[in-house]
């Protein structure tokens, strides 16, 4: 239940066309459902705008199958992150709507349309190998109502790339950086705009790079300042942070 959902049924109420104990037991699954191996949080859409966000991996088909089934019940929009071809076919079979994202690794189900901040997020990234973390950042931001620019493959080893993009980039609400090797990726464009940089290390790199850790702390000692560094790899909270920076951006 979201915001206008709540407001419709309080006014159904107030207005004599809902008796108060029906909308009681409409509230009644408000919190959360418990399915024993999870605790699903309906409420979350009220309270943060969007609604809880699945992470397959890990998780067995039989508990995917129920977590899902008990989301559409409440027809929210469901995104499932980090899911394979295999659990996508699972969900398939539950809503025939459901689309997968191959790149992203995410399904998506949509029931409603979420209304769309009129600025856009910039996702770039240094190399092509950075490209499934980016896709992951960049289908989060679409599926949480934002338009999406991609500028891919603009690194170091040739800043020139960057260049060409870098007037649109600048007039992005926010921008998103995926860097793997050694990160400097995020400190360039973060000393080229004057819009908040979201910064996110990649795995990808050769044996120094210590899948990841090496980018990740190049990103967390940048010296430009307004750079937010996420995890490694963890595109869906780039997305996700970018997002509400966006939706913020609007008012």
């Amino acid at each position: 239940m979201d915001h206008k959902e709540l407001e419709k049924l309080l006014k159904k109420v107030k207005d004599g066309e809902l008796d108060i104990r029906d909308a009681m037991e409409e509230l009644s699954s408000f919190g959360y459902k418990e399915l024993g191996y999870a605790k699903l949080d309906y409420h979350r859409e009220l309270r943060r705008k969007y609604p809880e966000i699945v992470y397959a991996e890990g998780k067995s088909t039989e508990q995917l199958k129920g977590i899902t089934e008990a989301m559409l019940e409440h027809n929210s929009n469901i995104m499932i992150t980090r899911a394979s071809r295999e659990k996508y076919e699972v969900v398939r079979e539950l809503a025939p709507e459901a689309v997968y994202h191959p790149e992203a690794r995410i399904v998506s189900i949509t029931k409603k349309e979420l209304r769309r901040p009129e600025g856009y997020i910039a996702v770039i990234t240094a190399g092509t190998s950075d490209i499934p973390v980016a896709e992951e950042a960049a289908v989060t931001a679409e599926l949480l109502g934002n338009d999406v620019r991609r500028f891919y493959d603009v690194g170091v080893a040739g800043i020139h790339r960057l260049t060409a993009g870098i007037t649109e980039i600048r007039q992005a609400s926010v921008a998103i950086v995926i860097a793997g090797m050694e990160g400097a990726l995020a400190s360039i464009v973060a000393g080229l705009i004057d819009i908040p940089v979201v910064a996110v290390p990649t795995s990808v790199g050769y044996g120094a790079n210590l899948q990841g850790i090496s980018a990740l702390l190049a990103m967390l000692t940048s010296c430009p300042g307004g750079i937010a560094v996420v995890n490694i790899d963890n595109g869906f909270g780039a997305g996700y942070f970018a997002s509400m920076i966006n939706r913020k951006e609007e008012k």
